[in-house]
């Protein structure tokens, strides 16, 4: 089944749904508004500028950039010529950045910024096919080679309705299944594989997997903060621009909560490390006020708890708990929700699995958490809930036109239009992953409820089976033990182990807090994961978090890490997924000290028994 290229939904879009804020962008001025007449303008000079550059269709450009308008007219300007966009994390690498760039032979790039632009020059000379950078925000010293972005959209700039039209006529010849991006995958272990996908796979996947949202162009606002190279935020972007909603740009992720609450968004894309940040965020300042406040903020808590079957299983509520409802609700529920704009109406959750506890949590609140899943391979979305059709825990029924069926060891399998064309240059790779018959193993483990609705347990290849055999899902685990205010972030251990530990990163806003109000020894990170109260704590928090766990899954040993696992570090994918291979080489000499303790108090204790 053939859908309507990104190039003609753009424009079907623009004639149909006109509108002064098609973008949005904050200065120090405030967030500034671009038309999608002055969207169209740009993105015909661009496309017309790589075109007397000598890119053509099949071309690779690449596109270096954080979330900001010029984003999207780079991209529709290098699909509108046929050629192929190849996004690049905007803080990426320079070691995968060369490889990205030699492995595709990226004829072109654009850049947008400062520091963006120093670390593409400085890795140029190693990447053999790039023959053209164009930058916007270039800084001064860019030096020769560097064409500069803002004179090419100038206003005074070339024959504006003359490029339109020209854009138009070439945007109206893109086939459907013309390769449209090449996506890297960052992958949480291995080299990184281009994902070919094509119009067809994009366009079918803003149709079938948001069918059902009904995006409003009169009364929705967008916020795209997620990595517009991956993606789950490129696809909810184009839901966005193709049904007319205005999107604001976040290009850095320490200034979500202030544009949260600027611009009021109704719809976001998300993933559970967002959330889990967002949920802790409220514990630590729910639990810093006086004496009188945190005891309002705790019993708040326990009126969420109780009101989960209410919230989010649409159990008939008893009188009582509508009145401490909405009693929470005045005093704490309501300010959890301001400090998110207060307006979301679709949430929508992926990545990842989020944990159970957290999205009984923000449902219990009224801030509705719709998870879904997919994977590049899949444009990406595979199943979703949606206000209209929703099972809490689960991510959701099937998009319309897709199959999904289990296969006998518990792999999901997809099959539909929006499944990848393959891995670029790496068909032996493509032929273990996509079958000649088109279904495509996701490497996820789940299954299929009664009523359509799937459930996913965890990453086939992230299984650990301990020295006693038993096979243990490392993120249920990880998610329960970040339910704990006093957790920020938890890595299971077992694999070949004869028990579970994990690493964990303590929430050191809430420890702190603790200290101050006992008088406990506080001081910095270091000093408060090596203090004994401290590990008392996340001891007496294991035990509870653990006791619905099977003997084999529980917690029986962990360390506590003074610094969180970030990107910059290795430890996380752009997604904000655990790279564990990473994690276990990065703190091997720890994880030892961890089971070398354990052996030698085993041999202690047999001794006493002699």
């Amino acid at each position: 089944m053939d859908y309507l290229p990104l190039t003609q939904c753009l424009l079907r879009a623009i004639d149909n749904f006109p509108t002064p804020r098609a973008q949005m962008f904050r200065t120090e001025n405030g967030w500034q508004e671009i038309s999608s007449a002055e969207l169209l303008r740009r993105i015909a000079l661009f496309s017309a500028e790589l075109a007397r550059l000598g890119v053509a269709a099949g071309d690779r450009v690449a596109v270096f950039s954080a979330n900001r308008p010029e984003w999207h007219v780079a991209d529709f300007a290098i699909l509108g010529l046929g050629a192929v966009n190849v996004p690049i994390y905007f803080n990426e690498s320079p070691e995968r950045m060369t490889y990205i760039l030699n492995h595709s032979a990226a004829k072109a790039a654009f850049v947008a910024g400062v520091e963006q632009t120093h670390r593409l020059l400085a890795i140029r000379d190693a990447v053999r096919s790039l023959q053209h950078v164009i930058c916007a925000d270039a800084p001064q010293n860019a030096g020769p080679g560097v064409i500069r972005y803002e004179p090419i959209v100038d206003p005074a700039a070339g024959d504006a309705a003359a490029e339109i039209a020209a854009y138009r006529r070439r945007a109206e010849a893109i086939a459907p299944d013309h390769l449209a991006t090449l996506i890297y995958t960052s992958g949480t272990t291995g080299e990184p594989k281009g994902v070919m996908l094509s119009h067809n796979n994009l366009s079918s996947n803003v149709t079938d997997g948001l069918s059902g949202t009904n995006f409003d162009y009169r009364t929705d606002q967008g916020l795209s903060f997620l990595p517009l190279s991956h993606v789950y935020e490129r696809t909810m972007s184009y839901a966005y621009f193709f049904t007319g909603v205005p999107v604001a740009y976040v290009a850095d992720m320490n200034d979500v909560s202030r544009a949260l609450v600027e611009v009021r968004p109704t719809i976001i894309a998300s993933v559970p490390r967002f959330l889990e940040k967002v949920y802790a965020r409220v514990v630590e300042k729910g639990r810093a006020g006086s004496k009188l406040k945190r005891a309002i903020f705790d019993r708040a808590l326990r009126v969420a708890r109780e009101a989960v079957p209410w919230k989010a299983y649409d159990a008939g509520p008893s009188p009582l708990l509508r009145f401490k409802w909405r009693i929470a609700d005045r005093l704490v529920f309501r300010k959890i929700r301001a400090a998110t704009g207060g307006r979301f109406r679709l949430v929508s959750c992926g990545s990842a699995p989020l944990g159970k506890d957290l999205i009984e949590f923000f449902w219990s609140v009224d801030i509705r958490i719709y998870q879904g899943y997919g994977l590049t391979e899949t444009s990406p979305i595979v199943s979703t809930n949606i206000p209209a059709v929703n099972r809490t825990c689960s991510v959701g029924p099937i998009i319309p036109n897709v199959e999904v069926r289990i296969a006998a060891d518990g792999e999901i399998e997809v099959r539909g239009p929006c499944v990848m064309r393959g891995y670029y240059q790496r068909p032996d790779d493509t032929r273990a992953t996509l079958s000649a018959d088109g279904w495509l193993a996701t490497g996820d483990i789940g299954r299929l409820d009664e009523d359509g609705f799937l459930y996913v347990t965890d990453r086939k290849k992230e299984l650990l089976k301990t020295a006693g055999g038993k096979f243990i899902a490392p993120q249920p685990i990880e998610n329960l033990l970040k339910t704990s205010p006093y957790i920020s972030s938890a890595a299971v251990i077992g694999d070949r182990r004869k028990f579970v530990s994990a690493l964990i990163v303590p929430n050191f806003a809430v420890l702190i807090a603790l200290a101050q109000e006992r008088g406990l020894p506080s001081g910095t990170h270091e000093e408060l994961a090596a203090a004994p109260w401290v590990r008392e704590r996340i001891e007496k928090e294991l035990v509870r978090v653990c006791a619905p766990l099977a003997h084999y899954e529980s917690v029986k040993r962990f360390a506590l890490l003074s610094d969180d696992f970030t990107f910059e570090g290795g430890e996380l994918t752009y997604t904000m997924k655990l790279k564990r291979r990473v994690i276990e080489q990065k703190y091997a000499a720890l994880i030892e000290r961890i089971y070398a303790e354990a052996e030698a108090e085993a041999g202690q204790h047999a001794a006493l028994n002699d």
